[in-house]
């Protein structure tokens, strides 16, 4: 995008109401009504606090919903529509040498603490999120265990130079949040600087965050002078915290909490699945992870729970990814069939009794608890005994990214994960890979596959992502795949947005502006 992609309208709004004594009482964590907001500032009511605003580990739904392109920028941003990557605190760039690609840096360019961004800085955020130990999210999902080094010959140019060939660099590092050299390279940070539109004006914990303009900005300045965010558990205190004005924008909702006409569907990247613990037995027998995806009744699910919003899920990524295979068809709900691998697994000497935990995280996904219910019924149904626990996001993410927790024992995880950049090897990366950041088992054979088919292009690289999908089930069975979601947020009559497939991941504040009447 460029800097003329926003321009400056400013609203009045009455000031708003007193959260209701109801869904004060309804929503966890709730110590106060909602204040009246400022008439320029945009509300906003997520379903969790972000676990942290550190931009390494942006390429986590909580915590890029709020900073990605908001606080901080990377150097190019990929266009959720067209599929284009577009510039951004980089103009441009190309590849000099098999290994190595050289960006221009944009001109003019300052960090909200009023400190020039440059070349030396963007070399600096990339070394930070890749090659130090504070364990970038980022450096899991997007660049795995690849080697990356970048220089800055000179303050507009960037040069990055990768241990092997690979075609989509420009594309990973538009997941880098681009910070001063000043940040912190042992520790991660709670406010960061960055050169988006908004800075961080005040983080009271458990409670809100809010945003400011930032004076620095490069662009031209956010419709809003300031976004308010707090956060409740239950979607429809969100959703009537819109329809009853005190908030403007409520994410997270499902088709029955109240939205009313201010409901807003919209198609976002996001894909369910229950994550197998494969190294832990039971589940270290394939006949039992088998049956786990057997066990699992999509269409019942999307139709009665997600009241039809949602497709069948057969691999991680949805249509529009490179890599998703068009052929693929979900695997069939049937408990017999599920429960005849678990009675041979149990005669071969398999102790199907050992309890295995079900674990998904509050407020995941609008009807999460039931959702897993019905999952747990199914498996009991077919023979094996489950646990279901419910986290917060920090207690989930322990579980979610490697290192897992020792002796946890056998257990499934609810996972959300969406494709944003548009290329399976994201995907393939951390969930698929042996060591993949979020990926609790796999192969030699399917590693070298996988990176075969990432140093592939064109149609051949399409192919071969595909295969691999298909491939997967036979010889990992990771994966027991649930549905590709629908997105819904709520939406006020006074403020202008339109989501995206990127939504769910970030939401562009500057894109928001008020409606005209």
């Amino acid at each position: 995008m460029t800097s003329a992609r926003r321009s400056v309208l400013r609203r009045p709004r009455a000031g708003a109401a007193l959260l209701l004594a109801a869904c004060c009482l309804a929503a966890a964590g709730c110590a106060a009504p909602a204040a009246a907001a400022p008439s320029d500032s945009v509300r906003i009511v997520l379903p969790d606090e972000p676990p942290t605003l550190e931009p390494c580990d942006a390429s986590l739904t909580q915590t890029g919903v709020v900073v990605r392109s908001n606080i901080t920028e990377p150097l190019a941003e990929r266009d959720p529509t067209t599929g284009d990557l577009e510039p951004l605190l980089a103009t441009s760039w190309s590849q000099t040498a098999p290994d190595t690609w050289t960006f221009r840096i944009r001109d003019g360019v300052r960090f909200s603490d009023g400190t020039p961004f440059d070349a030396r800085a963007a070399a600096f955020s990339i070394e930070r999120t890749v090659n130090t130990s504070i364990g970038c999210n980022v450096d899991g999902y997007v660049f795995g265990d690849r080697e990356v080094r970048a220089e800055a010959p000179d303050p507009g140019t960037l040069v990055v130079t990768t241990g092997e060939p690979d075609p989509i660099l420009p594309l990973r590092l538009s997941f880098v949040e681009m910070v001063p050299t000043s940040t912190d390279t042992e520790a991660k940070v709670r406010q960061p600087i960055g050169t988006g539109p908004y800075r961080v004006q005040r983080w009271d914990a458990g409670t809100r965050l809010v945003l400011e303009r930032n004076p620095e900005y490069w662009g031209t300045p956010p419709a809003y002078a300031q976004a308010d965010y707090q956060w409740r558990s239950d979607a429809s205190v969100r959703a009537a915290m819109v329809v009853n004005d005190e908030a403007d924008i409520a994410t997270g909702l499902g088709p029955e909490d109240g939205a009313e006409d201010l409901g807003v569907s919209y198609p976002n990247n996001e894909t369910t699945a229950l994550r197998i613990q494969a190294t832990e037995p039971p589940l270290d027998d394939i006949r039992i992870r088998q049956a786990v995806g057997l066990t699992v009744d999509r269409d019942g699910i999307i139709s009665a729970l997600f009241e039809g919003d949602g497709d069948p899920a057969a691999q991680l990524v949805p249509e529009g990814v490179i890599g998703h295979n068009d052929a693929l068809a979900p695997v069939g709900f049937d408990v017999d069939r599920a429960r005849a691998l678990v009675d041979a697994a149990r005669a071969d000497g398999v102790d199907t009794s050992v309890p295995i935990q079900l674990i998904a995280r509050t407020g995941q996904f609008p009807r999460i608890d039931q959702v897993v219910q019905a999952i747990a019924y199914q498996l009991e149904q077919a023979g094996l005994t489950v646990r279901i626990r419910m986290m917060d996001t920090a207690e989930q993410t322990e579980y979610q990214q490697r290192p897992f927790p020792p002796d946890t024992g056998p257990y499934l995880l609810m996972i959300m994960h969406g494709n944003q950049a548009g290329d399976a090897a994201f995907s393939m990366d951390q969930y698929l890979r042996s060591e993949g950041f979020q990926s609790s088992y796999g192969t030699p054979e399917l590693d070298e596959r996988i990176a075969a088919a990432e140093a592939a292009s064109g149609q051949a690289r399409q192919d071969a992502l595909a295969s691999i999908f298909a491939d997967e089930p036979r010889l990992v069975d990771q994966y027991a795949y649930i549905a590709h979601m629908r997105g819904i947020l709520a939406r006020s009559p006074s403020v202008d947005y339109t989501p995206d497939s990127a939504t769910g991941d970030e939401m562009r504040l500057a894109e928001m502006k008020p409606r005209t009447p």
